[in-house]
Protein backbone atom coordinates (compact mmCIF):
# COMPACT_ATOMS: atom_id res chain seq x y z
CA UNK A 1 0.00 0.00 0.00
CA UNK A 2 1.34 3.41 -0.96
CA UNK A 3 0.38 7.02 -1.47
CA UNK A 4 -0.50 7.40 -5.15
CA UNK A 5 -0.03 11.13 -5.82
CA UNK A 6 0.84 14.45 -4.27
CA UNK A 7 3.57 15.64 -1.92
CA UNK A 8 4.17 12.15 -0.48
CA UNK A 9 3.79 10.21 -3.76
CA UNK A 10 5.24 6.70 -3.54
CA UNK A 11 5.57 6.59 0.26
CA UNK A 12 4.59 3.27 1.73
CA UNK A 13 1.75 3.11 4.22
CA UNK A 14 2.27 0.58 6.96
CA UNK A 15 -0.48 -1.54 8.45
CA UNK A 16 -1.30 -1.40 12.14
CA UNK A 17 0.02 -4.39 14.08
CA UNK A 18 -2.46 -7.27 13.85
CA UNK A 19 -4.60 -5.51 11.21
CA UNK A 20 -7.19 -8.00 9.96
CA UNK A 21 -9.37 -6.00 7.58
CA UNK A 22 -9.08 -5.39 3.86
CA UNK A 23 -7.57 -1.98 3.02
CA UNK A 24 -8.62 -0.19 -0.17
CA UNK A 25 -6.35 -1.39 -2.96
CA UNK A 26 -4.01 1.02 -4.75
CA UNK A 27 -5.86 0.28 -8.02
CA UNK A 28 -9.27 1.17 -6.57
CA UNK A 29 -7.90 4.18 -4.68
CA UNK A 30 -6.20 5.57 -7.79
CA UNK A 31 -9.43 5.17 -9.79
CA UNK A 32 -11.46 6.90 -7.07
CA UNK A 33 -9.05 9.82 -6.84
CA UNK A 34 -9.00 10.22 -10.62
CA UNK A 35 -12.74 10.92 -10.36
CA UNK A 36 -12.35 13.25 -7.37
CA UNK A 37 -9.47 15.16 -9.02
CA UNK A 38 -11.95 16.42 -11.61
CA UNK A 39 -14.46 17.58 -8.99
CA UNK A 40 -12.48 19.22 -6.20
CA UNK A 41 -9.57 21.42 -5.30
CA UNK A 42 -8.29 19.37 -2.41
CA UNK A 43 -6.69 22.32 -0.64
CA UNK A 44 -10.21 23.70 -0.08
CA UNK A 45 -12.00 20.40 0.67
CA UNK A 46 -13.10 19.26 4.10
CA UNK A 47 -13.03 15.47 4.36
CA UNK A 48 -14.43 12.89 6.76
CA UNK A 49 -12.91 9.41 6.51
CA UNK A 50 -15.18 6.88 8.26
CA UNK A 51 -13.99 3.38 9.19
CA UNK A 52 -10.50 4.79 8.58
CA UNK A 53 -8.72 1.46 9.26
CA UNK A 54 -5.15 2.04 8.07
CA UNK A 55 -5.56 5.75 7.33
CA UNK A 56 -4.89 4.97 3.67
CA UNK A 57 -7.61 7.30 2.32
CA UNK A 58 -6.88 10.10 4.82
CA UNK A 59 -3.18 10.04 3.92
CA UNK A 60 -4.02 10.25 0.20
CA UNK A 61 -6.18 13.34 0.79
CA UNK A 62 -3.40 14.97 2.85
CA UNK A 63 -0.82 14.20 0.18
CA UNK A 64 -2.99 15.93 -2.42
CA UNK A 65 -3.10 19.15 -0.38
CA UNK A 66 -6.12 18.70 1.84
CA UNK A 67 -5.47 20.14 5.31
CA UNK A 68 -8.84 19.40 6.89
CA UNK A 69 -9.32 15.62 7.18
CA UNK A 70 -11.02 13.90 10.10
CA UNK A 71 -10.45 10.15 10.45
CA UNK A 72 -12.88 8.08 12.51
CA UNK A 73 -11.94 4.54 13.57
CA UNK A 74 -13.39 2.42 16.38
CA UNK A 75 -10.28 0.30 17.02
CA UNK A 76 -7.93 2.12 19.43
CA UNK A 77 -4.79 0.43 18.09
CA UNK A 78 -5.71 1.40 14.52
CA UNK A 79 -6.55 4.98 15.57
CA UNK A 80 -3.21 5.33 17.29
CA UNK A 81 -1.41 3.95 14.21
CA UNK A 82 -3.27 6.37 11.89
CA UNK A 83 -2.41 9.29 14.15
CA UNK A 84 1.29 8.33 14.22
CA UNK A 85 1.47 7.98 10.41
CA UNK A 86 -0.27 11.29 9.79
CA UNK A 87 2.08 12.98 12.28
CA UNK A 88 5.08 11.41 10.52
CA UNK A 89 4.00 12.43 6.99
CA UNK A 90 2.04 15.63 7.75
CA UNK A 91 3.01 17.11 11.14
CA UNK A 92 0.27 19.00 13.00
CA UNK A 93 -2.57 17.91 10.69
CA UNK A 94 -3.77 14.84 12.56
CA UNK A 95 -7.44 14.76 13.57
CA UNK A 96 -8.18 11.14 14.47
CA UNK A 97 -11.25 10.23 16.51
CA UNK A 98 -11.69 6.84 18.15
CA UNK A 99 -15.43 6.21 17.99
CA UNK A 100 -18.19 4.01 16.68
CA UNK A 101 -18.98 5.43 13.22
CA UNK A 102 -22.76 4.99 13.54
CA UNK A 103 -22.90 6.89 16.83
CA UNK A 104 -20.48 9.49 15.51
CA UNK A 105 -22.65 10.14 12.42
CA UNK A 106 -25.78 10.40 14.50
CA UNK A 107 -24.39 12.77 17.14
CA UNK A 108 -21.70 14.87 15.42
CA UNK A 109 -21.45 17.84 13.10
CA UNK A 110 -21.05 16.40 9.59
CA UNK A 111 -20.38 19.65 7.71
CA UNK A 112 -17.86 18.17 5.26
CA UNK A 113 -17.58 18.44 1.46
CA UNK A 114 -16.50 14.82 1.06
CA UNK A 115 -17.46 11.92 3.31
CA UNK A 116 -15.81 8.59 2.57
CA UNK A 117 -16.76 5.33 4.31
CA UNK A 118 -15.11 1.93 4.00
CA UNK A 119 -16.97 -0.29 6.46
CA UNK A 120 -16.13 -3.97 6.78
CA UNK A 121 -17.82 -5.76 3.87
CA UNK A 122 -19.68 -8.00 6.33
CA UNK A 123 -21.17 -5.03 8.26
CA UNK A 124 -24.91 -5.67 8.56
CA UNK A 125 -25.70 -1.98 9.01
CA UNK A 126 -24.05 -0.76 5.81
CA UNK A 127 -27.45 -0.08 4.19
CA UNK A 128 -28.19 2.46 6.93
CA UNK A 129 -25.23 4.71 6.18
CA UNK A 130 -26.60 6.94 3.36
CA UNK A 131 -29.73 7.89 5.30
CA UNK A 132 -27.85 8.21 8.58
CA UNK A 133 -25.47 10.69 6.98
CA UNK A 134 -27.95 12.69 4.92
CA UNK A 135 -30.50 12.87 7.74
CA UNK A 136 -27.92 14.60 9.92
CA UNK A 137 -29.01 18.28 9.89
CA UNK A 138 -25.42 19.57 9.66
CA UNK A 139 -24.65 17.87 6.32
CA UNK A 140 -23.95 20.44 3.62
CA UNK A 141 -26.20 20.66 0.56
CA UNK A 142 -23.30 19.79 -1.78
CA UNK A 143 -21.74 17.00 0.31
CA UNK A 144 -20.54 14.01 -1.69
CA UNK A 145 -20.74 10.72 0.21
CA UNK A 146 -18.69 7.82 -1.17
CA UNK A 147 -19.29 4.32 0.16
CA UNK A 148 -16.89 1.47 -0.54
CA UNK A 149 -18.58 -1.93 -0.49
CA UNK A 150 -18.73 -5.40 -1.99
CA UNK A 151 -20.74 -6.39 -5.06
CA UNK A 152 -23.44 -7.97 -2.89
CA UNK A 153 -24.72 -4.50 -1.91
CA UNK A 154 -26.84 -2.43 -4.27
CA UNK A 155 -27.78 1.13 -3.33
CA UNK A 156 -29.52 2.23 -6.54
CA UNK A 157 -32.85 2.46 -4.71
CA UNK A 158 -31.52 5.03 -2.21
CA UNK A 159 -33.02 8.51 -2.62
CA UNK A 160 -29.45 9.85 -2.38
CA UNK A 161 -27.95 7.53 -5.04
CA UNK A 162 -25.88 9.24 -7.73
CA UNK A 163 -23.81 6.49 -9.37
CA UNK A 164 -21.75 3.33 -8.76
CA UNK A 165 -18.34 2.32 -10.04
CA UNK A 166 -16.65 -1.08 -9.87
CA UNK A 167 -12.90 -1.65 -9.69
CA UNK A 168 -12.00 -5.31 -9.32
CA UNK A 169 -13.69 -6.55 -6.13
CA UNK A 170 -14.27 -3.02 -4.88
CA UNK A 171 -17.42 -1.01 -5.52
CA UNK A 172 -17.78 2.70 -4.87
CA UNK A 173 -21.25 4.18 -4.69
CA UNK A 174 -21.62 7.95 -4.77
CA UNK A 175 -24.46 9.70 -2.97
CA UNK A 176 -25.60 13.31 -2.73
CA UNK A 177 -28.59 15.32 -1.54
CA UNK A 178 -31.06 16.02 -4.31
Amino acid sequence: MRIIRGSQKGRKISLPKGFKSRPTTDFAKESLFNILDNLYYFDKATVLDLFAGTGNISLEFFSRGCTNVTSVEINKRNSYHIEKQIEEFFPSLSNVITADVYRFCKNSNLAYKIIFADPPFFDKNIKLLPELIFNNPSVLEDTLFILEHSAKNNFSDSPFFKESRKYGNVNFTFFEKK
